[in-house]
């Protein structure tokens, strides 16, 4: 008997290649669907839809914080939290005062576009996130899943901070092919870590020549006004 699907043929006689490659299609299908649904919806609230991707702990979540304290009283911004469990995040983010929904994926190492239907209802009704100028999508920390899934965002961030080193981009190309903005995270570590952030640039730059690269410390303030001056003119102010 087949132990991947229960026929009697034995394994090697026959495959089921083509049965993943249908379900995957499928899947994908699906969430290029929902996303077209996800965008369309964006756009009636005018909101301006940053999707975060990176590595655990590379500074996203400190980097909205910072964001929010800058700009949060000129440009309404509402958060989507991405994590496999825990609030924590979300937590971070309320006390900020701006609208945050928190999505637990339960071990799945991404968001889709049918987690973030769910949630931009979820902000709109239970936080008053109805008018918004620019919403984060807080990505599950990861490199590889994110990097796959359409969620209806506009513009996609990939992050690296300066301790994970500067060979992200090589190893991980989809990221920055489908990004549009590449954030080099924590440099106030520079002078601790072998991280060129030339090299970094470079690797980036030869996957997608489109990107756009900042350097900056969330913690220090260095290089941050770079980052609030592109949020401002992706949201028109």
């Amino acid at each position: 008997m087949c132990d991947a699907c229960g026929c009697d043929l034995k394994p090697e006689e026959h495959s089921h290649d083509s049965k993943i490659i249908e379900v995957h299609q499928s899947l994908f299908a699906a969430n290029t669907a929902m996303a077209k649904k996800n965008r369309a919806h964006f756009d009636k609230m005018g909101a301006v839809v940053i999707n975060m991707i990176s590595s655990p702990g590379s500074g996203k979540t400190t980097l909205l914080e910072k964001t929010i304290e800058a700009i949060g009283d000129t440009i309404r911004i509402g958060v989507i939290e991405g994590d496999i469990e825990t609030e924590r995040d979300a937590e971070r983010i309320r006390k900020k005062g701006v609208p945050v929904i928190q999505l637990t994926t339960g071990g799945a190492c991404h968001l889709d576009a049918a987690q973030i239907h769910k949630g931009i209802h979820l902000l709109e009704r239970e936080e008053g996130g109805t008018e918004l100028d620019l919403l984060f999508i807080e990505n599950v920390g990861n490199l590889v899943c994110p990097a796959t899934f359409d969620l209806g965002e506009h513009h996609r961030l990939v992050m690296v901070s300066v301790p994970e080193g500067p060979d992200k981009p090589g190893k991980y190309p989809k990221a920055f092919h489908s990004s549009q903005l590449f954030i080099i995270s924590k440099t106030d570590l520079l002078p601790y870590f072998d991280f060129l952030v030339e090299d970094a640039t470079r690797d980036a730059l030869q996957l997608n020549p489109d990107l756009q690269v900042m350097d900056l410390s969330a913690t220090s303030g260095e290089g941050m006004e770079q980052w609030l001056a592109y949020l401002k003119k992706v949201c028109g102010k």
